[in-house]
């Protein structure tokens, strides 16, 4: 399958989404999969994974229910309180939905730099690992040495990388701290990494490809074809990119690739971490 593997759905309202700044004033609005369909079809897409935006339970169900509506919405990325202690039952519940295939916690906004080593959130992460869903990660990338030693702690639970962690993009520096351990951790053969949200992560004004292809390189050469994932991280990528342009882009990165290394990252990875219980 082709799958965009990371993005997201609202029903926009101020006080549910307060990350949204003035940088994402266009997305301040209903965005749903009837918005997303004519960009899958244009790039000749499948179908994609919706990941969560709220870290609300009913962020869960609501994903869910518009997957049930929208057969292309193949798998929901969802949250629940993993520091809790009843963490289970949520877990319970929601591992019985064909539909849900993980989960993820904003680890990016959390004020503790070393919040994901918590000795309450990796137990709840020890709960998840008791079904066959995967861990989404979404950092910074001053955060990686840390998720090293929480990917360490989990070796049997599928991990995914969004946006390659985030590096601090510059043109013309480089992130070499970024790259040294983007390397240790794709060491671990549990992790994947999704082709995600690097447009936005740009720091000095508008990206151009010569500034984001060595951040690729680093992830390709790292983790392999066949553990990479494409995403769009549409609909905020609108910031800084459209959906089509960064399918191009990707696509323009791996054509030297073998068709069977183009698949997998286009899709099979996707469809082989998320879809394969």
């Amino acid at each position: 399958m082709r799958i965009d593997s990371h993005q997201h759905f609202w029903r926009y309202n101020a006080e549910e989404y307060p990350w949204m700044s003035e940088e994402l004033a266009m997305c301040r609005r209903d965005l749903l999969p009837e918005d997303l369909e004519p960009l899958l079809d244009a790039s000749g897409l499948d179908g994609s994974i919706a990941v969560q935006a709220r870290q609300i339970v009913e962020e869960t169900d609501f994903l869910l229910e518009l997957a049930a509506a929208h057969p292309r919405v193949l798998g929901v990325v969802g949250w629940v309180p993993l520091c809790d202690a009843g963490v289970g039952r949520y877990l319970e519940q929601y591992a019985a939905e064909e539909k849900v295939v993980g989960f993820r916690h904003v680890i990016q906004d959390e004020p503790d730099d070393d919040f994901i080593l918590r000795p309450d959130f990796n137990a709840g992460v020890r709960e998840l690992g008791k079904y066959p869903l995967c861990y989404d990660i979404l950092i910074f990338g001053k955060h990686l040495p840390q998720t090293i030693r929480f990917v360490d702690q989990h070796p049997g639970i599928r991990m995914v990388l969004d946006h390659v962690a985030k590096p601090s993009i510059r043109k013309g520096a480089f992130d070499q701290a970024w790259a040294q351990n983007i390397r240790e951790l794709a060491k671990r053969e549990h992790v994947t990494c999704k082709i995600s949200g690097m447009a936005t992560e740009v720091c000095d004004g508008d990206w151009d490809e010569p500034t984001l292809r060595p951040y690729f390189d680093t992830v390709l050469e790292a983790f392999g074809p066949r553990r990479l994932m494409f995403g769009s991280d549409w609909p905020v990528c609108l910031m800084r990119t459209s959906h089509t342009r960064w399918v191009e882009l990707v696509r323009q990165w791996i054509a030297s690739l073998s068709t069977d290394e183009q698949a997998a990252i286009m899709g099979g990875t996707a469809e082989k971490v998320y879809l394969s219980r």
